[in-house]
This record gives structure tokens, sequence and C-alpha cells, in this order.
């Protein structure tokens, strides 16, 4: 595989990760709106196991002080790039800024966890709707 295969799946490896945290943030933030404005797709208990399990997944990696596996993936990829003729490109450079912070790991251990019990606190503020058994 050349540099140029490996820059483009780091590319897609950091557009799902920037997907992924979006789901999160968006998702987190549709619930209380879809709540009052009725929509039945955030009640979904599939979109909300997935919404609880994306945070638990990420609040239990910053308490173990493990690395996002996207993250070590896209790394991994970008350095057999061997140096390219730009330092970062497009999707790199905005995407990497959206989601990619510098700051000591406990600020993300809160922060994760903070979400996560937001998170939490939405299921019995707008508890999914699992559905009827039916009767014989």
């Amino acid at each position: 595989m050349n540099a140029l295969s490996y820059g483009l799946l780091a590319d897609l490896i950091l557009v799902l990760h920037v997907a992924f945290v979006l789901f999160v943030v968006a998702g987190a933030a549709a619930i209380p709106v879809g709540k009052w404005r009725r929509w039945r797709w955030v009640f979904n208990p599939c979109f909300r196991l997935a919404h609880l399990t994306a945070m638990g997944v990420v609040a239990t990696q910053a308490w173990l002080g493990a690395a996002c596996p996207s993250t070590i993936l896209e790394n991994w990829l970008r350095r057999q790039t061997q140096e390219s003729a730009y330092k970062e490109g497009f999707i790199e450079y905005w995407l990497g800024r959206l989601i990619y912070y510098q700051a000591p790991s406990w600020v993300f251990i809160a922060v994760y966890t903070l979400f996560c019990l937001v998170i939490l606190a939405l299921w019995r503020y707008a508890p999914p709707r699992w559905p009827k058994k039916k009767s014989k």
C-alpha cells in the first residue's frame, strides 16, 4: 500500500471518529428535544442502548487510562505515510481541531464521566419505550 492509501484510510478513520462524537453529543441533545417534540425515534431502545454504550465505553477507557482505538489506528496509519508534502491534509486539519484537545487526563475523565451521568439521567427523564409483549 502506498502513502496516499494510508493517508486516505487515516482520513476515513478520522471522519468515522467525528461521526461517533457527533452521535454521542447530538444524540444527548436530541433526547430532551425529542421528548418535547414527541419524536418517536429518541425513545427507540436500540438507539438508546447504542448511545449509552458508546458513552460508557468512552468513559470506561478514560478511567482505565486506555487510549481510544480509533486514535491509535489513525496515528498508526499516518505514520505509514512516511511524510507527505504537507504537514496535514484538509480533513486532518479541520476535523482534528474539532475533536482533539490537549488537557490533563483528569479533565477528560471528569468530562466523560459527567457526560455519561447526563446520558443516564436522560434515561430517567425520557425513558426508552420497550416493545409491548403481545398477549395471547
